[in-house]
């Protein structure tokens, strides 16, 4: 056992190759097996989307058709001034002028059930009067009575200007019979005064034919109302039901624009599709069975034989390959096993034939010009980047104070002292928190009290043509940012967004998430072109871009963020000529007392 553990030992090299090489391999053909799949699966998605959406308006079609049949039966029935009579005047019924409303109404009834006779949907009405009249010939049940003692009546008269839809499930042979049931409160056209109801009724069973033929096997279609109760579905067992997941599902899509979403239902993975029917308040909603689709798509017992064959073969020449190639380096392997990571002090000793110890003597120089680089190199970015911090720091723009003391100057000038004297606080805030406060971070609160003063002094020296509007979302006031980060962006939009417009705005965002805090500067100036912008931050380009990032420079403050928290955080600008500039400033959540304790 011994000796086999010091076989493996002085092998070790050979050994790890392999096994890297065998992870490699395993790894690369799971993930072109896996892109294999999910290519497919995306390309199902993508045809799905498209044919299913056609399918969906189609869907919706049909029932807008409907729909639109009820509607112009409901304007006729408002506008009869027969069925108002009948339902208004009031009597014993034997009268003959009462014989002849009866019977004015039932052709009046006649006329209007045409209008829906192609859907086998059924009419009925009722009055406030007491009078009735079901003309259901496609339903025995339910009839003008029952509706009008049913839940739905209280719910169409609470919005009496809307044709309403309802699920009724009243007893029939097989037991619940469900039956769509469309609901219109008759009133006077002038005075609003109801004195009636119109029920148009279709069986749950003719109503099906709308999508039915749109429906296979792990192809289901659910029309689910308002409140989460699903209408009517080609799975007779969900109907009646409550599914809220499903209503939250179906907000989702139509709220987010999505053309399908991937969720998980009733045990099962779904692609899901969802439109909105407005008219019914109904949302109809395309489902799909993702694994029995995809199955019949993709054959995967044939791609794991196939990435099986592939991977054994690569493995026997990886075998050979690698265990040529490092017979002669095992030796060496085992002297250089005892150097630890990040230490650089082992030295092998050099011995064995001539290609190991030129290996072993070229090992040992080159730990010493390791050593000797590191060294140097930690000295050297020590000192660059306590220079860099200190020369962005010490920045400030001299025509600033410049022109902002020749402002004080005239309004001394033109006696406006009280305005004068605002200017020279707002300066000296300004000037003490630039200069005077050594801290490289400060609060939002902080900053955003520098921006005032200092747009103060900017619609001072240039009027109040440029507004500046501040939105901060609760509990960012407290997390650290370098100082005088937002002020270049407000300075550059004062001297350059609004050359060419005489006014309008500059916005200040600022908002955070789990793990990043945004500041957004935002005008709706001249804006500039892609290729302008990129020249402004470009150092090869700085000099002939007319000054466009002033002050401390968008480019500095971009790279204090950067020497301050690393790659992953840093300024970013977009902006569309003649619609204005969007600046984003992204950083790390540090609250103040962090930054006390570091």
């Amino acid at each position: 056992m011994k000796a086999l553990f010091e076989r493996l030992k002085f092998h070790g090299l050979f050994i790890k190759m392999f096994a890297v090489m065998f992870i490699s391999i395993i790894a690369i053909a799971v993930s072109v097996a896996w892109t294999n799949l999910r290519m497919t699966e995306q390309l199902f998605l993508e045809t799905f989307s498209i044919t299913n959406s056609k399918v969906m308006n189609q869907v919706k079609s049909n029932f807008e058709s409907f729909h639109y049949s009820n509607v112009l039966a409901a304007i006729t029935a408002q506008q009869s001034g027969t069925l108002k009579t009948f339902l208004t005047e009031k009597g014993s019924g034997r009268s003959i002028a009462e014989m002849n409303a009866y019977y004015g109404m039932t052709q009046q009834m006649r006329k209007i059930q045409s209008t829906v006779d192609a859907y086998s949907a059924g009419i009925a009405i009722v009055g406030n009067n007491g009078r009735n009249y079901s003309g259901n010939s496609y339903l025995t049940k339910p009839n003008a009575r029952e509706l009008y003692a049913n839940s739905l009546t209280k719910e169409a008269e609470a919005n009496p200007g809307k044709l309403m839809y309802h699920l009724y499930e009243g007893a029939g042979e097989d037991g619940l019979k469900p039956v769509i049931v469309a609901t219109k409160v008759l009133q006077e056209t002038t005075t609003g005064q109801e004195y009636g109801m119109l029920y148009i009724t279709i069986d749950e069973n003719d109503f099906k034919p709308f999508y039915s033929s749109f429906t296979s096997e792990g192809n289901d279609v659910v029309i689910i109302d308002g409140s989460g109760t699903v209408m009517s579905s080609n799975h007779s067992s969900l109907i009646g039901t409550e599914n809220a997941q499903l209503l939250s599902y179906a907000k989702e899509i139509q709220e987010q624009g999505l053309h399908v979403k991937k969720v998980r239902l009733m045990g099962k993975d779904e692609l899901m599709l969802a439109q909105y029917l407005p008219s019914y308040n109904f949302y109809l909603v395309n489902m799909i069975d993702q694994q029995q689709v995809l199955g019949q798509m993709v054959n995967t017992k044939s791609i794991v034989l196939l990435v099986l064959v592939i991977v054994l073969v690569a493995l026997v020449i990886v075998f050979l390959i690698s265990r040529k190639m490092t017979r002669s380096l095992t030796l060496l392997s085992r002297q250089m096993s005892k150097v630890t990571s990040r230490n650089f002090h082992n030295y092998v000793n050099v011995s064995g034939g001539y290609e190991i110890r030129q290996l072993g003597e070229a090992y040992n120089y080159m730990l010493d010009e390791v050593n000797d680089y590191v060294a140097r190199l930690v000295h050297t970015q020590q000192e660059q980047r306590k220079a860099e911090l200190a020369a962005l720091q010490q920045q400030i723009n001299p025509h600033f104070l410049y022109n902002t003391l020749a402002s004080v100057k005239f309004l001394v000038q033109q006696d406006s002292k009280d305005k004068a004297v605002d200017t020279i606080h707002a300066l000296i805030s300004l000037l003490q928190n630039t200069i005077s406060n050594v801290s490289e971070t400060i609060t939002v609160d902080q900053e955003l009290v520098n921006m005032r003063h200092y747009v103060l002094i900017n619609h001072v020296r240039y009027g109040e043509r440029i507004r500046v509007s501040y939105f901060v979302a609760p509990g960012c006031g407290r997390y650290q940012v370098p100082k005088l980060m937002i002020q270049p962006f407000i300075e550059n939009a004062f001297f350059h967004a609004f050359n060419e417009k005489e006014e309008g705005f500059i916005h200040v965002l600022i908002s955070c998430d789990a793990r990043q805090l945004i500041c957004e500067v935002v005008d709706n100036g001249d804006g500039m072109d892609m290729l302008q912008l990129e020249q402004a931050k470009d150092k090869r380009y700085r000099k002939q871009s007319r000054q466009l990032f002033s002050g401390i420079g968008v480019a500095n403050v971009h790279d204090r963020i950067r020497l301050l928290y690393g790659e992953d955080y840093g300024v970013t600008i977009t902006s569309e000529k003649g619609e204005g500039t969007r600046v984003k400033i992204t950083l790390p959540l540090i609250e103040a007392m962090e930054q006390l304790r570091s």
